[in-house]
């Protein structure tokens, strides 16, 4: 990791990995987009068998396929399965709101209730490592929500068949319309419909950089999605109460994600710096994706600050995924958060609970974007539709004020729809 010491606030500049093959990606995601637009299930089966070497005769998993994957998985991945979709599930059923209603003024009522999107589709990274966890992130608030239609696509293992995780965790969700479908071309099936795959109306999941462009550009063709992504980042914030052990393996479990992963490190001790540094050796020598995690600390940063203050400051700037607080008196330090996807409070809360088992969903903005956008929740599958209700007594309270707006901005219809009414009440 690359070590700054007591920078200047002013002149530290935090850029996440340059990507520098954007523009042509784009081009290039923009023209498989159209071919699936326009040939369907055939360019489906096409771009299967250019990108992953085959193309499964069947796009749609059978019912017979979510018995058999129960009954392959051991009790003990279903058990923490379940364990997880009780906890994630506990969480966003506190997130439902209740119609409401509120009286402005007298005889005028406004309410606003939430409607499910009833066409969503699911996008689930596949292939050598599926992530299931993620059916579960998606697919409780979709049930809860009550959306109509949910679409799952994934990408199937090498044998031609979705891992049974992935159609397990689809399962307890109740997704029961599941394709063997990956990259561009299930962003492209999912959001314009072929003879197989049903047309959506939002799309969700996390993917690779060529599955988050096909999301960006299908949602300039009224395709909804959930939040823009890039790469996992994590920001550990540790004072000299932290464990390096703990902090090493906080840090490592973003980076082993990807060669383009980013981990961010702001401390106010010398020596914990130090023995972090160590630690991350001694983790990484028996780590399966080691090679992966040290490519992404190769541009990762560790910061030695003065006070918590000003790593608060940094982390606020930076804008983190995942932000860790492994400090003493988390609570107090957790107020100064103001940007930051999922924060997490003390010494023994691994970001790795939230991304599969606390019950806080994982599908959280990156790249800086959580200044302006929160991670999905019950909200992000529904619809806020506003009522309202004005009795002829409300009317006349409220109308004037509304024709004198309207004549300001020269809308003299807009005036009438309230004098006529007006007119027609005093005739009556």
């Amino acid at each position: 990791m690359k070590i700054l010491k007591n920078p200047s606030l002013e002149r530290l500049v935090l850029q996440r990995p340059a990507d520098e093959q954007a523009a042509t990606r784009r081009t290039a995601v923009a023209e498989l987009l159209d071919q699936v637009r326009r040939e369907g299930d055939r360019a489906v089966k096409q771009l299967a068998e250019r990108f992953d070497g085959f193309a499964p005769a069947q796009l749609e998993v059978e019912a017979g396929a979510f018995e058999r994957a129960e009954a392959v998985l051991s009790d003990e991945l279903k058990n923490a399965i379940q364990l997880a979709y009780r906890n994630i599930r506990t969480f966003h059923e506190r997130q439902q709101e209740p119609e409401w209603t509120v009286e402005t003024m007298p005889g005028v009522q406004c309410s606003r209730r939430s409607i499910p999107i009833d066409r969503v589709g699911l996008y689930i990274p596949g292939g050598t490592a599926p992530l299931f966890s993620t059916v579960l992130m998606l697919g409780v608030p979709a049930q809860l929500a009550g959306c109509q239609q949910v679409v799952l696509c994934t990408p199937p293992q090498s044998n031609g068949e979705v891992h049974p995780a992935v159609l397990y965790c689809a399962q307890l969700c109740g997704i029961r319309r599941v394709f063997r479908i990956g990259g561009v071309q299930a962003i492209g099936a999912m959001a314009y419909g072929t003879e197989t795959v049903p047309r959506v109306w939002k799309i969700f999941g996390p993917g690779n950089a060529w599955v988050t462009a096909a999301k960006q550009l299908v949602s300039l063709d009224g395709v909804a999605i959930d939040l823009p992504a890039g790469p996992s980042e994590v920001c550990v914030v540790a004072d000299h109460t932290a464990n390096p052990v703990f902090v090493a393996a906080d840090l490592l479990s973003q980076a082993e994600h990807g060669a383009d992963s980013q981990v961010l490190l702001l401390t106010t001790s010398s020596d914990l710096m130090d023995h972090i540094s160590e630690e991350l050796e001694r983790q990484l020598a028996d780590l399966p994706r080691a090679e992966v995690a040290r490519q992404a600390l190769a541009h990762s940063t560790a910061i030695l600050v003065n006070t918590l203050d000003e790593a608060m400051y940094i982390s606020n700037g930076y804008a983190p995924e995942h932000l860790i607080l492994q400090v003493e008196n988390p609570e107090q330090w957790a107020g100064k958060v103001r940007q930051a996807g999922s924060v997490f409070l003390g010494h023994f809360t691994p970001e790795s609970a939230g991304d599969y088992a606390s019950g806080t969903n994982h599908t959280l903005p990156t790249s800086g974007y959580a200044r302006a956008y929160a991670g999905v929740s019950l909200d992000s599958f529904v619809k806020k539709i506003t009522f309202q209700h004005i009795q002829p007594d409300g009317l006349v309270h409220i109308g004037p004020a509304i024709i004198a707006m309207a004549r300001a901005e020269g809308l003299e219809a807009h005036a009438r729809a309230v004098s006529l009414r007006e007119s027609e009440r005093v005739r009556e």
